[in-house]
């Protein structure tokens, strides 16, 4: 006899109440049912469990439904957490510039150009205040001579390949120091 695990039984059997299961939760949870399946099958996958005894056939069901239950739990906590900003997208300054790290269009209206000035400066004096190379880094890659990555390696003396994960670290620091500045969102729902 072939031992099937949960994953073979559910790929079988399940395929049809996991779409049921995941298209009655996604309404509430704003996400796209295919998504909450996807998330499913993940867990299902990662979980390597193996096939349940076949006298209880309800245990691989009851597994599902709780798995698409804790999935759109998660894609809840998510929406809460990830709130959309309400400003004007990074392309919309006159002449289709963005704003971050460019001078303001010669045409854009005062008020415009001052909020580009004001983001600028703020953008600017963060990365000032960046640790280690970060500063020069972040210079180079907002620079207006728009330089490759090899140009940017060569100018500060470290190699291409580590050019990338030293950006990344760079990035986090700068979200994390920027996101301090902007004032949280209040909670929705209980206070905690």
């Amino acid at each position: 006899m072939v031992e099937l695990g949960l994953c073979g039984v559910a790929a079988l059997d399940l395929g049809p109440l996991l779409s049921a299961e995941a298209a009655a939760e996604a309404a509430g949870t704003g996400v796209d049912a295919a998504d909450l399946e996807q998330a499913v099958w993940v867990r299902l996958l990662e979980s390597g469990r193996r096939a349940p005894d076949p006298a209880e056939p309800a245990e691989p069901a009851r597994w599902l439904r709780r798995a698409v239950r804790a999935e759109a739990r998660l894609a809840r906590r998510r929406a809460r957490r990830e709130v959309p900003y309400d400003g004007p997208p990074a392309g919309d300054s006159a002449g289709g510039e963005p704003a971050v790290g460019r001078e303001p269009a010669a045409g854009a209206e005062p008020e415009d150009a001052l909020l580009d000035r004001e983001v600028n400066r703020a953008l600017r004096s963060a990365v000032a205040r960046l640790p280690g190379r970060c500063p020069e880094l972040m210079k180079a890659l907002l620079s207006p001579r728009d330089l490759t990555y090899r140009e940017i390696a060569g100018e500060l003396g470290i190699s291409q390949g580590s050019l990338g994960p030293v950006r990344s670290r760079c990035l986090g620091c700068l979200r994390r120091m920027l996101a301090a500045e902007v004032a949280a969102p209040g909670l929705r729902g209980k206070e905690r």
